[in-house]
């Protein structure tokens, strides 16, 4: 940051957090600063609830985003207001401006957020519930959390959120769970209703909602198992799939920490780029897949377990690999013994980068017991054997051995 943005001591921009009780719920800090502010910047809502207190120019909220977010450094240095809905940095305008703007720079005061209040109407431990934003963000993003007995609050982009997610819940198999809308939360139009998913029929919802959960599987419910190695039954595929055993153990090798990016190449059915970003919410995921039909199935893959950020890339490796972002891990599921493949993977990259990749022929082993020579790193042979019938009994029917190198890049 240069030294005039530096020299900036005492903070310019106030981000105010307003309920819909507007003006009543403000305290005399947050009246005063909107009152004497030049100007003040902020969605329609905000600035009409707000409107009997500014005296200075009101400046709504323009598409692109960005070009607001211009127009508020622009007058770095001079007094500015920010009006925005709750508490400004819970999935709100506050964490936006504070990517490009110092926190010392700023003050905040917020106001209760849509989940404290929801979470105050029901009396549920806000801590206990799992909150997930789908405002803007597919519905998908909810799967993850759909497991029996649990309490969900979710934020809803538009009146129609309610009747979607009840939808979603009601095909895989969650039918049953109460559904709780809550409507304009501290405003007078504020409204509660409780539905069971599967009945749900509200009509002429409130754009500003967010739905309650209480999650009742049904028989035969699309629950995601929490550790990895989940079913292979839970994935779309045609075979192309790491077996779930030995996904379990890849998984682990992958040691996946937060917020870190993989590329998964020949993703197959997209299992292993799946369970990696099912670790954390900050995980993020490159499929490379040269079928165009797999690559379409990963998707699906991807949106009915509830990582649909997982980017899909279709093509061949590793002229696939050109172009993008730079990977913190990879996996090498497939293709891996073509020429250049193993070679762009290690240049991609960077110190301390891990690397594992799988082999169930011999052609790609020997490529793998090669790089394992040369580079060193670890390597394991994988046995599984399953029980199956052999005629009126049971015998081990043993599935083909994978070999797995691991290595971190000095």
């Amino acid at each position: 940051m240069s030294n005039s943005v530096s020299a900036i001591v005492a903070p310019w921009l106030t981000v105010i957090g307003i309920g819909e009780d507007g003006v009543a719920g403000l305290g005399d800090e947050a009246k005063r600063l909107i009152a004497a502010a030049p100007v003040v910047f902020g969605g329609i809502r905000h600035i009409e609830l707000a409107a009997s207190l500014i005296r200075g120019e009101r400046e709504a909220w323009q598409s692109p985003f960005e070009k607001s977010v211009e127009a508020i450094i622009s007058r770095r240095g001079s007094p500015v207001v920010v009006l925005a809905s709750g508490d400004p940095f819970l999935y709100g305008v506050g964490a936006t401006l504070a990517r490009r703007i110092e926190a010392s720079e700023m003050r905040t005061i917020p106001a209760p957020s849509a989940f404290s209040l929801a979470a105050a109407r029901l009396g549920w431990a806000l801590q206990e519930a799992a909150t997930v934003s789908l405002h803007g963000r597919p519905l998908d993003l909810i799967r993850p959390h759909l497991q029996p007995g649990a309490r969900v609050l979710a934020l809803t982009s538009d009146g129609n959120g309610p009747n979607a997610l009840a939808g979603l819940l009601s095909e895989s198999g969650f039918g049953q769970s109460r559904l709780t809308v809550l409507e304009a939360l501290g405003g007078e139009r504020e409204r509660v209703s409780r539905h069971v998913a599967s009945s749900f029929t509200l009509e002429k919802v409130n754009a500003l909602n967010v739905c309650a959960i209480e999650v009742v599987a049904d028989a035969g419910s699309r629950v995601l198992p929490l550790a990895s190695g989940r079913d292979d039954a839970l994935f779309e595929h045609d075979g192309q799939i790491t077996k779930r055993e030995v996904r379990a153990l890849t998984l682990s090798a992958l040691a996946p920490r937060k917020g870190e990016l993989l590329w998964d190449i020949g993703a197959g059915s997209g299992s292993i780029a799946i369970e990696w970003m099912l670790a954390d919410p900050a995980m993020r995921a490159i499929a490379v897949e040269a079928s165009p039909e797999r690559a379409a199935r990963i998707g699906r893959n991807a949106a009915r377990f509830g990582v649909p950020g997982l980017s899909v890339v279709e093509g061949q490796a590793p002229d696939a690999l050109s172009g993008l972002a730079r990977p913190d891990v990879i996996f090498i599921g497939g293709g891996g013994s073509e020429a250049g493949v193993m070679e762009a993977a290690i240049a991609a990259l960077p110190s301390g980068g891990r690397l594992v990749a799988n082999a169930v022929t011999t052609k790609m082993e020997a490529v793998l017991l090669a790089h394992h020579a040369g580079l060193g790193g670890s390597l394991i042979r994988i046995d599984i054997a399953r029980a199956s019938p052999v005629g009126t009994m049971t015998g081990w029917r043993p599935a083909m051995p994978v070999t797995q190198w691991s290595w971190v890049k000095a």
